[in-house]
This record gives structure tokens, C-alpha cells and sequence, in this order.
């Protein structure tokens, strides 16, 4: 099993550094950094504005392949350049990396761990009452759109509020800075319901349709009955050894549905007013600042390519097969 977690992490370092360049080329060489200089009032000098540009190593007077060596380069020693403005990209990612982080984790862990359970409880009760609610549920959820998911909670949470008269749950910002010790956390707690909320229903959504399927197709395989028929009692059979089995397909999809929590994150933050990754890579596209839309493409090329490892490691721990291989 090492040499096939090695092998697969060798290519994902491989993916990463391919995904990153390929991202730097389309921002640099589809932003126009120099239209934030046009429309000032005095105008600055040609000079001016060509001497600012090549601070930050965006100046399309330079040829691209050039800006990208240098990019690369100071990549590599970490350093993500500087904003068009001027200012470092690596402060403003070490301010908002920990906000995304704080809600993909969360979104990831109960999204998947939630549709895991919602999947294989409806495999269960197949055809009963149950299992045709969460069905139609699913794919109601995954028809809407994360922008929507997150717009109607927050209108929903705005009504709740007002009629009971004071703010039970937070619907913007992070936190309340005025406030200090537990009743900060408290209220960074409360800040994150509607966000964790509206990313973990997609997840929830995709993973109990495919345990479900995944989990229907085991229920019915050999080594199940033969489990129950030496004694076993039928639930410790349903989750030592079907479910087990059935897993590894929703640990193959993790990587890829980590890629959709990632745009849904995008949404998330910018609704509920979150200053992560997703708000600036929106801000940063605006203001057509290319060393921080490669920065935060670098980091969701980082998160899909570790998730897409952790997906290995959970299948290899699954399944006996490629532990040998």
C-alpha cells in the first residue's frame, strides 16, 4: 500500500504544479491589470503606471512566458507576488485561508458523513416511506443551486429573527469583534450555522444518492447472506461488511465532490459576507489581479489534489486489493 500512496502522491504534486501554471497563463494572459490605472483623474504617466505594474510583475508590456518564470520562481521559495496595489498576496492569503479551511472542513465532514448515513438508512428501507422522502429530497436539493440554497436560508433566518424579536442565528459576517473569550466563540459558532448549512446540503444530497445505489447493489451480494447465515445479526453484517464494501465507491467520488464544495464555497462566502478564498478570488477577478487569482487557484488545486489523496488512502484502507497491489 505505500508504494501505491506514493505513486499517487507523486502524480498529485505533478497535477498540482500543472494546474497552477496553466491557471497563472489564463489569468495573465486574460486580465488587464492596467485598465485599474485608466479613467484617474489627473492620469498617471505612462511611466508611472508601467513602473507600478512591473512591481508586481504584471505588466503586459512584458512577455508572458518571462512573467510566469518569474512567478514560478518566487512560487517555489513561497512568495505569491504582490496584489496590484502593491500589497503582499501572501498576508492576504494567510488572512483568509483559515476562514475557507474552517468551512470546507466542516462542510466536508458532515456533508459526507451525513449522506453517507442518509444513503445507506434509505438502501435499507428500500421502497418504504423513508427512502422515498430522502429520494425526492436529494434530488429537489441537488436541482437548486447553491446561490439559491444560501439566498432562501438567509431570507428564512431574517423572518425567524424578526418574529421572535431578537437575533437568534447570524446570517452575515464571521463574527462580532466586540466580544471576547466564550461569547466569541459562542458567536462564531452562530455565525457559521447558515453557511456549514447550505454547503452540506449539496454534499448530503450527492453522497446519499450514490451510497444508496452503491449500498443496493451490496445488499444482495453473497458474502452478506453468508455473514447472516453463520449468525451474525443482521445489522452487524449490514455495517461490518456491506457498508464497508459499499464505501469505497463514495471515497473514489470524495475528490470530485470536493471540487463542487469549493465553488459552492465561493457563493457561500460572498453571500454571508465571509472575507476566504472564494470572496477574494471574486474581488481579485474584478480588479483583474492576477497574482492573486493564480494564488487562490493554487490553493483549490492544493485542496482537490490533498482531498483527491485522502480519497486513496480511504480506499486503500478499504480495500483490500490495492493494499497489495
Amino acid at each position: 500500500m505505500g508504494k501505491y500512496l506514493l505513486r499517487r502522491f507523486a502524480v498529485n504534486l505533478i497535477l498540482v504544479a500543472v494546474a497552477a501554471s496553466l491557471a497563472y497563463l489564463l489569468a495573465a494572459s486574460s486580465l488587464h491589470p492596467r485598465a485599474n490605472f485608466a479613467g484617474r483623474n489627473p492620469a498617471p504617466a505612462v511611466e508611472v503606471v508601467d513602473a507600478a505594474l512591473d512591481d508586481a510583475n504584471i505588466n503586459d508590456k512584458t512577455p508572458l512566458l518571462q512573467r510566469y518564470g518569474t512567478w514560478a520562481a518566487g512560487v517555489v521559495h513561497g512568495d505569491f507576488g504582490k496584489t496590484w496595489e502593491g500589497g503582499s498576496v501572501n498576508d492576504e492569503m494567510g488572512r483568509r485561508i483559515g476562514v475557507s479551511l474552517r468551512l470546507l472542513f466542516i462542510g466536508t465532514v458532515l456533508g459526507s458523513a451525513l449522506g453517507v448515513m442518509v444513503g445507506a438508512w434509505a438502501a435499507i428501507r428500500q421502497y418504504r416511506v423513508s427512502d422515498r422522502v430522502i429520494g425526492v429530497s436529494s434530488f429537489v436539493i441537488m436541482a437548486i443551486p447553491v446561490f439559491v440554497v444560501a439566498t432562501m436560508l438567509m431570507i428564512g433566518v431574517v423572518g425567524l429573527n424578526r418574529a421572535a424579536g431578537s437575533t437568534l442565528i447570524e446570517y452575515t459576517g464571521e463574527y462580532n469583534p466586540t466580544l471576547t473569550g466564550l461569547d466569541q466563540l459562542a458567536n462564531r459558532l452562530n455565525h457559521l450555522i447558515l453557511p456549514t448549512i447550505s454547503l452540506c446540503l449539496g454534499q448530503i444530497a450527492y453522497y446519499s444518492r450514490i451510497q444508496r445505489n452503491m449500498m443496493l447493489d451490496v445488499l444482495g451480494q453473497d458474502f452478506v447472506r453468508t455473514a447472516m447465515a453463520k449468525g451474525l445479526r443482521r445489522r452487524t453484517a449490514l455495517f461490518k461488511h456491506a457498508l464497508r464494501t459499499a464505501l469505497i465507491p463514495a471515497a473514489t467520488y470524495f475528490a470530485f465532490a470536493f471540487g463542487t464544495l469549493l465553488t459552492g464555497a465561493t457563493f457561500t462566502e460572498k453571500i454571508f459576507g465571509w472575507h476566504g478564498m472564494g470572496a477574494w478570488l471574486v474581488d481579485s477577478i474584478y480588479t483583474n489581479d492576477v497574482n492573486s487569482v493564480a494564488a487562490v487557484n493554487l490553493f483549490a488545486a492544493v485542496c482537490i489534489l490533498i482531498a483527491g489523496f485522502l480519497s486513496d488512502v480511504i480506499v486503500a484502507a478499504l480495500d483490500p486489493r490495492v493494499r497489495v497491489s
